[in-house]
């Protein structure tokens, strides 16, 4: 589902600046060796050590599209200036490139400036129908707004709530509300055989986390090893049936949903006395699930429902409870920080008053308004799932400053992959002196890797890399020796590159 793919060899048809000196040919006994860790063939510089300082910006850019994992593959870098906004290099920056989890760039920045870092998902229970003492004569309805953080937990906290309010007995039915969004659940262009992995979740208005990690529109099911491999659901659900062909004995497990049902099937091996294994798998119908759940805290909480749990639309009805789900800016971590694809999702149609169609347009509008020509790039989705998305790398560098002045902006600066710390760069250039000082979105998809962010050295950057169609196993490597070279730009003693066979060394050894 999430493999790379990466850039493409093209004539230069779009020169680097005259400013900047084209690098001389670089032999070939001094390119750097591709590994499979970003700090490969990065070290710090020691006495004796036969090694050459890095080269210029833009003999770093060019060393990075000779790179052989890129031949045959398209790429465009954008590299600007900070302070000034001065574009100091462009390869190919106007190529509409598939920018996989770079759109949530597009989706956060506009979900910061069009609904605010406060703004909290809003899940309420509402009532129809008389109420005499504690008994409802009438249906209750629980009511979702596309809350990304809703849990169990929240979900027993309305329960309570609801019995507080003095109800005990509800003659009618308990209905699940979604139609804050439109029916449609799976984005344009989203592969079939993603459907069961958490990245891919049915979007629904009212969609449930099995915990705090926010995957909505989950099941976590753990295995645990024993004479036979044991399956448990968490949160424990009725609506999926569970298929166990898992033995024990060596090997590994796998658990995916069959496509378009509610059956999940666990296969594989498990080897005796192995700890449990958690995979994080997606229902088919969220509204559902979520219902279930609602339903089974009503009743520890000695609400009795005496109708069926069913879809349904509250209409003409009073509040009873509701739930605030936590403010915007703190779901900016797991948005970006860990790339939440469901996150981005229920976001994106929170802004378009539940379609992809009018979310995406109010993004694009955000855009506009920054000065941000849109006409150039086609946003499907809010996650960067679709393969219709098309953006070129000096949009997402226009966006990237643009952003710089909102009120928001060090919040979600924060909320960024930082290299070598957290997010999903946490384990890409820890030895390199990028640690820290690069902070940007990472993308993956079947032949499309991207990066781009901010690189804090003596001379700040913004930058954005992205490279399609490579059919090497990984290009991350080529791009992570750029981004650290853009972190120590325009400086060329704070770290070298490695000839192959010397010993690695981290940075602070």
């Amino acid at each position: 589902m999430f493999l790379a793919v990466v850039a493409c060899m093209f004539p230069s048809a779009t020169p680097a600046p005259a400013a900047v000196t084209p690098a001389p040919p670089i032999p070939a006994a001094t390119a750097a060796p591709v590994g499979i860790e970003a700090a490969v063939g990065i070290e710090a510089a020691r006495p004796g050590d036969e090694t050459w300082p890095t080269d210029t910006l833009t003999a770093a850019v060019e060393r990075f599209f000779a790179d052989p994992a890129l031949a045959g593959a398209q790429a465009g870098v954008v590299i600007a200036d900070v302070r000034t906004g001065e574009t100091l290099l462009d390869r190919h920056g106007d190529l509409r490139l598939l920018p996989a989890s770079n759109v949530k760039l597009l989706t956060s920045a506009a979900a910061m400036a069009l609904l605010g870092p406060g703004h909290r998902f809003v899940t309420t229970v509402r009532a129809t129908g008389a109420r005499r003492g504690p008994v409802l004569h009438g249906d209750l309805f629980l009511k979702g707004s596309g809350d990304p953080a809703l849990t169990p937990a929240s979900l027993d906290q309305l329960a309570r709530d609801v019995a507080a309010a003095g109800i005990r007995r509800v003659t009618g039915d308990l209905a699940g509300d979604d139609t804050a969004f439109d029916d449609v659940r799976l984005g344009l262009d989203w592969a079939w055989d993603d459907e069961s992995f958490a990245g891919a979740a049915p979007v629904s208005a009212l969609t449930l986390s099995p915990d705090g990690a926010y995957l909505a529109g989950t099941v976590a099911v753990t295995v645990s090893s024993g004479p036979r491999p044991t399956v448990r659901l968490t949160p424990p659900v009725s609506g999926l049936k569970i298929v166990n062909r898992a033995v024990t004995g060596a090997g590994e497990l796998g658990v995916a949903r069959r496509h378009g049902t509610d059956t999940l099937e666990v296969t594989g091996h498990m080897p005796a006395g192995a700890p449990p294994e958690r995979f994080d798998v997606t229902v088919r119908d969220p509204s559902a699930i979520t219902l279930e759940v609602f339903a089974a805290a009503l009743r520890r909480h000695g609400v009795l429902v005496e109708g069926r749990n069913r879809a349904g639309k509250a209409r003409a009805s009073r509040e009873v409870a509701r739930h605030a789900g936590p403010p915007l800016r703190e779901l900016l971590g797991p948005l970006l920080g860990t790339s939440n694809n469901t996150m981005a999702e229920l976001l994106v149609k929170t802004l378009g008053d539940g379609s992809w169609e009018a979310g995406t347009a109010a993004v694009a509008g955000y855009l506009e308004r920054r000065g941000i020509d849109t006409s150039t790039l086609r946003q499907a989705d809010g996650s960067g799932l679709s393969r219709r998305n098309l953006i070129p790398p000096a949009v997402i560098v226009r966006m990237l400053q643009a952003v710089r002045t909102e009120p928001w902006f060090p919040t979600w600066k924060a909320a960024l992959p930082v290299a070598g710390q957290s997010g999903t760069l946490r384990n890409r250039m820890r030895y390199t002196s990028a640690r820290g000082r690069v902070h940007a979105k990472t993308g993956t998809l079947t032949a499309v890797s991207a990066l781009s962010g901010y690189a804090d050295g003596d001379r700040p950057l913004i930058f954005s890399i992205i490279v399609n169609n490579q059919l090497a196993p990984t290009v991350t490597p080529a791009i992570d020796r750029l981004a650290v070279a853009l972190a120590e730009y325009p400086h060329k003693s704070r770290s070298v590159i490695r000839r192959p066979g010397a010993a690695l060394c981290p940075s602070v050894c």
